[in-house]
């Protein structure tokens, strides 16, 4: 049985930007750490991880979600990585952030290794969902972009996740031009058949080696034009602030999200922030600047002064992330350093 948090504090305004949009989902990484080498993320070898030292404990993470639910409005917080899976004691945070008052909804991004063994222990401490990176069907392929041959265990974690109630579990794939973009269909049709929701994202500019070729991007619309080709698609409808557009395919339940961050970008409606595994908060996935609140931690300092560098870390967010201006810079840190 979880132990609840203590809360102090009454209820404060809800953390808005110079924009107007309401932030009511925390990213939460982790570890920069992975079991995998996918080859639009990072290279083969040479990342340079964080020290331990540098990580948020879990007394820091359990502290700062509690600020966030209790004072700031945060309703979701999604626990990312690197590979959060590789977090020791995970299935003990996730009790505790669970057992807070008020309670985020939490769900967790993961390659899928390792899920089969720890899914159903994290449901019990409270987990709601996960989403599974699979970017083909193939062993062969799949040992080639992932640089391992696992395929077999994100599989097994898929299956363990659905039985465990962590639904709806959703598979992300990032299509890349002759790579894998020649299954779209088959991993919707996957998806289709195992009652899993499919997700195609474009990929980004956040790859730890900077080699990231728009030429390569599959965009939205060519993702689309794909599944037509197979599938007959219903808009789902409003999309509100998530961030993938839906599709069911006729005649079933399934349903295909498009995330195009990069054509068809939706930072009008973004409710995210996110907070990296050494504790610094980030106001967009792409943002050049980052607030230090592990600094502030460690420094003693109350609650109300971490409420107020997170409130103003997120009155100064951009109207948007301009990949395709003349001026976008892309962050210094990659992807498995940020958190998704």
């Amino acid at each position: 049985m979880a132990v609840r948090e203590e809360t102090v504090g009454t209820p404060m305004a809800p953390l808005v930007d110079g924009f107007g949009r309401v932030h009511t989902d925390l990213r939460v990484s982790l570890t920069d750490r992975c079991n995998l080498r996918c080859t639009y993320c990072m290279p083969a070898e040479g990342m340079d991880w964080l020290p331990r030292a540098e990580l948020l404990t879990d007394d820091e993470i359990v502290r700062l979600v509690r600020i966030g639910t209790r004072r700031l409005g945060i309703t979701e917080v999604r626990l990312t990585g690197g590979e959060p899976l590789l977090r020791r004691g995970l299935t003990g945070l996730v009790a505790r952030l669970s057992s807070l008052d008020p309670a985020p909804e939490l769900s967790l991004t993961t390659n899928g290794i390792g899920l089969a063994r720890s899914a159903a222990a994290l449901r019990e401490a409270g987990l709601t969902r996960v989403n599974v990176s699979l970017d083909t069907l193939r062993p062969e392929r799949y040992a080639a972009i992932t640089r391992r041959d696992r395929i077999g265990d994100v599989l097994d974690g898929l299956s363990a996740a659905r039985a465990a109630g962590l639904v709806p579990v959703k598979v992300n794939a990032v299509p890349v031009r002759g790579v894998n973009d020649d299954e779209i269909a088959d991993l919707a049709a996957f998806a289709a058949e195992h009652g899993y929701r499919m997700r195609f994202i474009e990929s980004m500019p956040l790859d730890a080696q900077g080699a990231w070729d728009r030429d390569r991007m599959v965009t939205a619309a060519e993702v689309l034009d794909r599944l037509g080709e197979r599938f007959d698609l219903v808009p789902v409808g409003h999309r509100g602030h998530a961030p993938a557009e839906e599709w069911r395919i006729a005649g079933t339940r399934t349903v295909v999200g498009v995330i195009a961050s990069v054509t068809r970008p939706f930072c009008g409606g973004c409710d995210r922030v996110r907070l990296t595994a050494d504790g610094q908060l980030r106001n967009c996935l792409f943002a050049t600047e980052e607030s230090d609140l592990r600094a502030l931690l460690r420094r003693g300092a109350d609650d109300a002064v971490l409420e107020a560098a997170w409130r103003t870390s997120v009155a100064g967010k951009g109207a948007g992330h301009a990949i395709d201006s003349s001026g976008f810079r892309r962050p210094e840190r990659p992807m498995s350093a940020i958190g998704g």
